[in-house]
């Protein structure tokens, strides 16, 4: 379940970044080809309780777009909405892709257990990697919430493994496999 994930906010801040506005990131490295249409995230979302709200301006026929890149998803009508991207190891956003695998997999390297091993496997048969961004400044319990159903959306419905920015990598079960929270930042 999504609630069992702890998608928290982080308490390490990047270097440098202090001034700027601060994002935090969870990813989704799915196996499946292709990512399924976001309409059966928005059904998915709302079987869960979850009202899912689309930009305004989203032509309806794109929820059955399965090559989409980017959509903004929101939970509070008060708050940012979560944006949530779609790169693929074929496409315009390849490199964007290729980039986030190659990053995953060497951070994965520095550890020599078993459940590394297993992650970084997943991690280099990832066909595409579901990405949500939001301003944890901005975000309630709620939010939180909303931004792990969509991760669990991806992790079962695409075989995918879910990673949380200064968390590290979780099981399907929502059990922290490989902790990369860096506690030195």
């Amino acid at each position: 379940m999504a609630k069992e994930l702890p998608i928290v906010p982080s308490t390490a801040q990047p270097v440098g970044e202090a001034q700027a506005e601060q994002f935090q990131y969870s990813r989704v490295f799915c196996q499946k080809e292709n990512s399924p249409p976001l309409r059966l995230l928005v059904e998915f979302l709302k079987s869960h309780g979850q009202t899912p709200i689309t930009p305004p301006d989203m032509d309806d026929t794109l929820l059955d777009e399965w090559a989409w890149v980017q959509v903004t998803l929101g939970y509070d009508r008060n708050r940012t909405p979560i944006q949530v991207f779609c790169a693929r190891d074929r496409g315009a956003y390849q490199d964007v892709f290729d980039a986030e695998k190659k990053l995953f997999i060497e951070l994965l390297s520095a550890h020599d257990d078993i459940e590394a091993g297993m992650v970084r496997a997943s991690v280099e048969r990832a066909r595409f990697v579901l990405t949500t961004r939001f301003s944890p400044h901005d975000m309630t319990d709620e939010g939180y919430d909303f931004n792990g159903w969509i991760l669990e959306f991806y992790q079962d419905q695409c075989n995918g493994i879910v990673q949380i920015d200064h968390q590290g990598f979780y099981s399907p079960q929502g059990h922290l496999i490989v902790d990369l929270s860096f506690k030195g930042e």
